[in-house]
């Protein structure tokens, strides 16, 4: 296994292939071990702090239980609890929580945000999540890809939505890096930059991956092995943005028609919270809206024996933990 010890993780494409599968072999390690009880303090008496400008359950959880497993002491800061880009820049803040912490993880806004604490903070650095990238929950969804097919290379995963942000991008450069199928289902609008999808047709040519860029599900579908889709609209957008996204994307809804389109092989897949009933406050507000009972995925296929969104979720701690042990362990 290549040395990470002192590396940042930012973003997939700052790492090759081979670095990504050692990464995710480590992932496999750990998370035996966890099931077997066998301890793996490899970080003894380490620190990190835990800086979330966004809130999130399974990254915290993933990052304080990891931590533990791995025999440190995590400090979260959430939007309140610390004057990261207020009264503090974030490169006075980088040199300030670099003095005090082994390693910071950061989940908030724009790239350039993780890439400037990264280049001030003297230790580890790790993107929870910012506007253009996710690289953390790429890892947890290729492990579960790898739990379920055996290996990556050639495995079909068809993204459903809008592919223009952190998942969508995430997901073609990870799925290109790992010389997998990737297609991106959507109205035109909804495909990732030229500039990205360009660098990643280039890494394609290395890998052997296939990039597909659809606009028909159905057969964007066929012989899928995975069909992933995440949430249509951010929170706090207005309820026009609501109305166009409902509008355009509701044709591209993961529902048991698409799932038996793509074949019985066919795993649904989902980096969550998802908007699949109306058993939330979110999910009521939509009802009373826009009238309808869930947005890109049916309940039907969330709840459904080929949905594996709770083994992938669970796998955010395992990759998580092998990313921290990877960039601090002596």
């Amino acid at each position: 296994m290549k040395n990470f010890t002192g590396k940042s993780f930012l973003k997939l494409l700052d790492f090759t292939p081979e670095e990504i599968g050692d990464l995710l072999k480590l992932s496999a390690e750990l998370k035996e071990k966890k099931k077997k009880g066998i301890p793996h303090r490899l970080c003894e008496g380490k620190s990190i702090a835990l800086v979330f400008e966004k809130t999130s359950t399974r990254t915290r959880c993933a990052f304080e239980v990891a931590a533990a497993d791995l025999g440190m002491h995590p400090v979260y800061l959430d939007p309140s609890g610390s004057q990261i880009g207020k009264k503090e820049s974030i490169a006075d803040t980088a040199r300030v929580l670099g003095r005090m912490f082994d390693g910071i993880e950061y989940r908030g806004f724009g790239q350039e945000l993780v890439e400037e604490l990264s280049a001030y903070a003297g230790v580890p650095v790790w993107n929870g999540l910012t506007n253009e990238y996710h690289p953390t929950q790429i890892l947890a969804d290729f492990l579960t890809i790898q739990e379920y097919f055996g290996s990556l290379a050639g495995k079909k995963l068809v993204y459903m939505g809008d592919a223009r942000y952190n998942m969508g991008n995430s997901l073609v450069v990870g799925c290109a890096k790992m010389g997998m199928h990737f297609v991106a289902c959507a109205p035109e609008k909804y495909f990732p930059n030229s500039e990205l999808i360009a660098q990643c047709q280039e890494i394609a040519k290395e890998t052997g991956a296939v990039l597909e860029f659809n606009t028909d599900p159905i057969s964007a579908v066929k012989g899928a092995h995975v069909i992933y889709t995440d949430v249509w609209v951010s929170m706090g957008e207005p309820d026009e943005v609501w109305e166009e996204r409902i509008r355009e994307l509701s044709p591209y809804r993961v529902d048991s028609k698409l799932m038996a389109a793509a074949g019985e092989q066919c795993r649904f897949m989902h980096c969550l919270p998802a908007f699949h009933d109306l058993k939330t406050t979110i999910g009521k507000q939509i009802n009373e809206k826009f009238g309808i009972d869930c947005m890109e995925v049916t309940d039907q296929v969330f709840e459904s024996a080929q949905s594996i969104v709770f083994d992938e979720a669970e796998n955010r701690m395992h990759t998580i933990k092998a990313v921290m042990a990877a960039t601090l362990a002596d």
